[in-house]
């Protein structure tokens, strides 16, 4: 497995993980019709003027193909004490549980630190499988919020880190 930077050009890999990961992780938790109506070409563009804007890193397979990524960096809402944010991270389902994630999660931390940020938080959807992994890595619930997604309310969950030297 190969850890970068993502870059233009990347964007078309990042929306398929994007969508497909949404597709798995999602299903029987969001509408099938969401889940249905995601693009990769909408996906794509959003990404393609998202890269370089915040820290962004993608996971290759020993072929070149992008497998997960996860992007970050200032807190949006400055209503906590965390000052950086892991605003998203998805893996194809068929290489979670390898160690993609965490390294993914480190290189966040580690990107955020160099930017003198020295906490994190990430928002989780309640239902998300994958919360138990941000609990693995130390990350503790500090808040809920409602969020709409296709029309129908979601409660997630803040996670917060007050020291990411311990994820780095």
């Amino acid at each position: 497995m190969r850890f970068r930077e993502a870059v233009l050009g990347d964007e078309e890999g990042i929306a398929r993980v994007h969508v497909d990961s949404w597709r798995t992780t999602y299903k029987g938790i969001v509408s099938d019709s969401v889940l249905q109506n995601l693009s990769y070409e909408q996906r794509a563009e959003n990404w393609r003027r998202g890269i370089g804007s915040n820290a962004l890193y993608v996971a290759e397979d020993e072929s070149g193909s992008i497998v997960g990524f996860a992007t970050g960096g200032k807190e949006r809402s400055s209503n906590y004490e965390a000052d950086g944010e892991l605003y998203a991270i998805y893996l194809l389902q068929e290489v979670q549980g390898q160690g993609i994630g965490k390294k993914l999660t480190q290189l966040i931390a580690q990107n955020l630190k160099k930017q003198g940020f020295t906490s994190m938080l990430v928002w989780v959807l309640e239902q998300n499988p994958s919360k138990k992994f941000y609990e693995s890595l130390g990350g503790l619930p500090i808040d809920e919020t409602m969020i709409d997604i296709g029309g129908e309310d979601f409660k997630e969950i803040a996670y917060y880190w007050d020291n990411i030297e311990a994820l780095s």
